[in-house]
């Protein structure tokens, strides 16, 4: 069985990257039934990397709907919380910090990752189904790309349960630029992956 979702991404100013990829949005039929997501047992887990390590975390849904027929997904969007970016390996002062940066509420530092005093959410909205990967519109920072991943979906009475493979998205198509080496090449080993891996885990239950 199939299914999908979405997720958050970061940085890039390179005007090879600047031009928007996107598809028509998926449309439910009438045989298919509304399912409401379950924002508090619902995920996007982050990981981003440098050449000194990695930090994890996760990001929260605020709202969502998937509408499946016979048990498989036909269409569905999803609204991400970007002000719940959380950081899960490190501990006081360097967790609050690093949470500030991602979400640009840092003095000084509002634009170098997602800026969420200027855009709170996300959003992701799907355009179809293929060989059980998910593919749809994902819209960061008001820059839309298309993106595609491996997910599977298992029913469990009036609940579909979604899993997510990790995926990789690369931050720069949405303009998060910091310390992106592709963009700033004179960084040495100053810099962080443009790529970040992303899993889903999804809960949703009939409307």
């Amino acid at each position: 069985m199939m299914a999908f979702l979405a997720v958050g991404a970061f940085s890039c100013k390179n005007a090879e990257k600047e031009a928007e990829i996107t598809a028509e949005v998926a449309e439910a039929t009438e045989m298919a039934t509304e399912y409401t997501v379950d924002t508090a047992a619902s995920q996007i887990m982050w990981e981003g990397s440098k050449p000194t390590g990695t930090h994890h975390g996760t990001i929260k849904l605020s709202s969502g709907t998937v509408h499946l027929n016979n048990g498989i997904v036909e269409a569905g969007n999803f609204v991400i919380d970007m002000n719940s970016i959380t950081d899960e390996d490190l501990e006081g002062e360097q967790k609050t910090n690093l949470e500030a940066h991602l979400k640009g509420t840092a003095e000084g530092k509002e634009g170098d990752f997602f800026n969420v005093k200027e855009y709170p959410t996300a959003k992701f909205e799907m355009t179809g189904i293929e060989n059980n990967v998910v593919k749809g519109n994902l819209t960061i920072k008001d820059k839309t790309n298309a993106v595609e991943f491996p997910a599977t979906v298992t029913m469990d009475g009036d609940k579909m349960l979604l899993k997510s493979e990790a995926f990789e998205l690369d931050r720069t198509k949405w303009d998060v630029n910091y310390g992106s080496k592709s963009i700033f090449p004179n960084l040495g080993d100053k810099f962080i992956n443009d790529t970040m891996k992303i899993t889903v885990s999804l809960v949703a239950t009939k409307a």
